[in-house]
């Protein structure tokens, strides 16, 4: 948990994990597309005892909150050695303990925000206190979208039931007008399970220690981390956002779900799995990947470093 103080001066705010030096250069212009599209909100970056100092000091040269969070893990864990990954993701669950602030939106620092999406911040969800306390009355507890149940990689380790028919994403290929505005049921479908890329929540300790209790005594069984907690625990009851606010990036690609992806409508991309766009990158900063979208985050972080530089923030100091 964080310390009960705000990082900045604003009850509602954007959050991103970092852990290390890895996915530095993707919190940095995360931040920076945020910026330029004009949000009204900040970014907090949440990073742990294992983010070292000249990582906090590229934070403060660019004058990005920054907030210490403890390390968070379950008494017992999956082994996740195909994906290791996933051990980060479990203090990613912290955020909804975060009763300092009103309102968290959690990104992944591997996204890269296309236009504004502050309607984030005052979408409805239900009183903290009600969500608390579960019911018919508790629909609302969260907001996500859907995690893409394809297996494009075609991944041996993943579900046997992660196949295109089972997937949320699959259902709203014949209305994809639709599915730029509206997510699909989350309370249909064999596979139920959101994506933990962007999450938005009403803190709450009450909430937050029913996630932490069933976390500690479910983990060994959870295929995927924060994703499984928050399926599992509040199935039925969270929000399904439209994949506009978290397009993961194979979504876009042929024989996924290109039917309903737009290029214009995105918000928000989410450049899940390796390599990262800034892995792929020339020394004049240019995309040497396959991907198409991996472009759109190297001139975005282009601009970046030109901004910086014209504000006497030379290199990304690290």
């Amino acid at each position: 948990m964080a310390d009960g103080k705000r990082a900045v001066d604003s009850a509602k705010v954007w959050t991103t994990l970092v852990t290390n030096m890895a996915y530095l250069p993707g919190l940095l212009t995360l931040d920076y597309s945020l910026k330029k599209q004009k949000s009204a909100y900040p970014l907090v970056a949440l990073y742990t005892d294992g983010f070292p100092a000249e990582g906090i000091a590229a934070l403060e040269a660019r004058g990005i909150p920054h907030q210490r969070i403890n390390y968070l893990l379950p008494k017992t864990t999956k082994d996740y050695s195909n994906d290791p990954r996933f051990y980060d993701c479990w203090t990613k669950l912290s955020c909804f303990g975060f009763t300092q602030y009103d309102r968290v939106v959690q990104l992944d620092s591997d996204m890269l925000v296309l236009q504004n999406m502050d309607e984030l911040m005052t979408i409805h969800l239900d009183d903290p206190a009600v969500a608390a306390e579960g019911g018919p009355d508790s629909k609302r507890v969260f907001a996500a979208s859907h995690a893409c149940a394809c297996n494009p990689l075609n991944k041996p380790h993943y579900p046997k039931n992660f196949v295109p028919e089972n997937c949320a994403f699959t259902s709203q290929h014949s209305d994809p007008d639709t599915a730029q505005t509206v997510g699909a049921d989350p309370t249909v479908g064999p596979v139920r399970m959101m994506n933990g890329g962007l999450m938005v929540v009403n803190p709450s300790d009450a909430i937050f220690q029913q996630i932490a209790h069933f976390m500690d005594e479910n983990a060994p069984a959870m295929e995927f981390a924060d994703q499984s907690v928050l399926s599992e625990l509040y199935s039925g009851r969270w929000v399904a956002l439209p994949y506009v606010y978290n397009a993961l990036k194979t979504i876009r690609w042929e024989g996924v779900h290109r039917p309903i992806w737009r290029d214009d409508k995105v918000k928000n991309i989410h450049y899940i799995l390796t390599p990262n766009p800034w892995d792929d990158l020339d020394d004049e900063g240019n995309s040497t990947g396959k991907d198409e979208t991996h472009q759109w985050w190297a001139e975005v972080n282009k601009e970046r470093k030109a901004d910086e530089s014209n504000r006497g923030v030379n290199g990304d100091g690290f």
